[in-house]
């Protein structure tokens, strides 16, 4: 997407200790914690440059560099280790100003105990082991949302925590500047895709705006025909074009104005500066087809969709497609549509009337035109395909009034039992963890929604901690749930986040 590219990330590494050392001992800090920062960022897995931080001594100092962390837009979160002990008083001003999220890394600098030559020059240098309790208290007390991580950063495990942390800060940061563009209103009568914009953007920072559809046929009526052509060239490069839209097709036509929607759609959104988009078929205006194809390829990019003006959706789709940067496998604006009952081998059908992103593919796209049944207007062109096979993770975001909730669920996608020669649109079929009749009555009973955000490339951990940066409750369905501990689950977050913001 170049109209959402971003400067480089970066993760800041914050190093506490105090003066009460001396300055050879605080070199050997800035040494070791220098050497730390390095071996982090060298980790492939994290999506971000690491960024070290001359070692904190003072409460000046530190709110310093936590003010300068809110005020830098490539700044996504700090990490902080504190390889002495650093007095947690000295912390107060600058974690009680802190706006990015936080990485607590309790780890050392070396991996084993030299217990041969051990005295205690060396226990004063590497005293993380009770100078991090003494900063994960002042955390504690004063409230602060963030993740903590223990174990040597040459731990594959250790990294690879680090790294869904970074993930989640990059969509997180992601969201604090996103800007939606929605083409008419919500579709009519529904109330889970409705949600309040104004707290939307106090807890977030997303933007959602409403544009005239019309605004956006006016672009599309003016694109270029040379770019058009383009697009029906990339069609017929990267798809299986059905005969009727190929050149000299009978269909061909609509072929065309399918890429001409395209490339008006992605210039409407470059030029506002738009992540994320809704669109909704009861209100499309003088376009002659509802948009199909050109929403599949514009999430393949890394745009947020919601249909039927979800807005919601949009905005988790974006964050999510962040997060899942660089990652095998997709991430894909879905919906549950239909199950297959079969006793012991209980399934999902996913699907929508024709916007899934072709990331989550199984195989090269069938590029069709079918009659759509509703939005009376021209048959819509779109890609079909099965979603690939896999572990997953399917999240939904809802507006409860008082607070926002993801509802999550472990999954398993698997290939569709027969083909579905007569089902025109594209699809994932999966079955949920650790059952459909426990998963579908947790869903319910926590209000989730009907249009969500499935991504093979991401997992629940990803999730875990991005609502933490939000805070946000998130309610997982996963392998250990059962509806009665559900149940419990959501009336005790019930009274927590009713409380929480006046603790």
């Amino acid at each position: 997407m170049s109209s959402r590219t971003s400067p480089a990330r970066e993760i800041w590494f914050l190093t506490g200790s105090q003066g009460l050392y001396g300055e050879e001992t605080l070199k050997q800090v800035a040494d070791q914690s220098q050497q730390i920062a390095a071996l982090l960022a060298d980790t492939p897995a994290i999506p971000a440059r690491v960024v070290w931080k001359p070692v904190l001594t003072g409460a000046d100092a530190i709110r310093r560099v936590c003010l300068e962390a809110n005020a830098d837009d490539r700044c996504t979160g700090l990490i902080a280790w504190m390889h002495t002990f650093s007095p947690a008083k000295m912390w107060i001003a600058g974690l009680d100003a802190l706006r990015k999220p936080l990485l607590h890394l309790h780890t050392q600098s070396n991996v084993s105990l030299p217990w041969d030559t051990i005295d205690m020059d060396f226990m004063n240098l590497n005293q993380a082991a009770h100078g991090d309790r003494e900063f994960g208290h002042i955390q504690a007390r004063l409230g602060v949302p963030r993740k903590t991580v223990a174990g040597h950063v040459t731990d594959p495990v250790t990294g690879a925590r680090v790294a869904v942390w970074a993930r989640a800060a990059a969509a997180r940061s992601e969201l604090a500047t996103l800007r939606v563009a929605r083409f008419g209103d919500n579709m009519r009568d529904v109330a889970v895709t409705e949600g309040d914009k104004v707290e939307a953007q106090l807890r977030f920072g997303v933007s959602v705006n409403t544009y005239g559809v019309n605004d956006l046929v006016e672009v599309v009526d003016s694109a270029a025909e040379t770019e058009v052509a383009s697009l029906v060239e990339a069609y017929q490069d990267l798809y299986d074009l059905a005969p009727e839209l190929r050149p000299g097709g009978d269909r061909h036509d609509a072929l065309r104005y399918a890429a001409r929607i395209e490339a008006g759609l992605r210039s409407f959104l470059e030029t506002g500066g738009f992540g994320a988009f809704t669109t909704n078929f009861e209100d499309l205006g003088g376009l002659r087809q509802l948009p199909g194809i050109a929403v599949q390829r514009l999430m393949a990019q890394g745009y947020g969709f919601g249909g039927e003006g979800d807005w919601k959706t949009a905005v988790l789709l974006r964050a999510l497609k962040v997060a899942a940067a660089g990652l095998p496998g997709g991430t894909s604006f879905m919906e549950d549509y239909t199950y297959d009952l079969t006793p012991g081998n209980e399934l999902i059908l996913g699907a929508h009337m024709l916007e899934v992103c072709p990331t989550i593919a199984s195989a090269r796209p069938r590029c069709e035109v079918h009659p759509l049944g509703i939005g009376g207007r021209e048959d819509p062109v779109r890609l079909v395909f099965d979603a690939a096979p896999g572990p997953a993770v399917v999240v939904g975001l809802a507006d409860l009034g008082d607070r926002f909730r993801l509802v999550a669920n472990d999954i398993d996608v698997v290939a569709p039992p027969r083909p579905l020669p007569a089902l025109p649109v594209a699809r994932a079929v999966w079955r949920p963890r650790p059952g459909l009749r426990t998963s579908t009555e947790s869903w319910l009973t926590a209000g989730g929604p009907h249009h969500t955000v499935l991504s093979t490339a991401l997992t629940s951990d990803h999730l875990d901690d991005l609502a933490e940066m939000l805070r946000v409750e998130l309610a997982l369905i996963d392998e250990t749930t059962t509806p009665k501990q559900f149940r419990r689950d959501l009336r005790w977050n019930q009274a927590y986040y009713r409380l929480a913001p006046g603790l």
